[in-house]
């Protein structure tokens, strides 16, 4: 079974709270980021399903698409 997950400066830019990959960062060493309670420094930290992500005092709970089934293409198109 493969698990999803992103990474947590990726999920930043992707809830908008940054604008680029380095003011993630930024944020993120600066510790004003913190996942299910505990402050986080790395910015490759695994996210997954249900994690809760503060920033401030703004908080936001990890959904990720379910992952493809085994041997799927996913949207992938083969031509003959």
């Amino acid at each position: 079974m493969i698990e999803g997950f992103i990474k947590l400066d990726q999920f930043l830019k992707l809830m908008q709270t940054s604008q680029s990959g380095g003011e993630a960062k930024m944020m993120i060493r600066s510790g004003l980021i913190s996942v299910n309670g505990e402050p986080e420094l790395r910015r490759g930290r695994k996210l997954y399903e249900g994690d809760v992500v503060a920033v401030d005092e703004q908080l936001f709970t990890v959904h990720l698409p379910p992952a493809p089934e085994a041997g799927s293409r996913g949207n992938l198109e083969t031509r003959p």
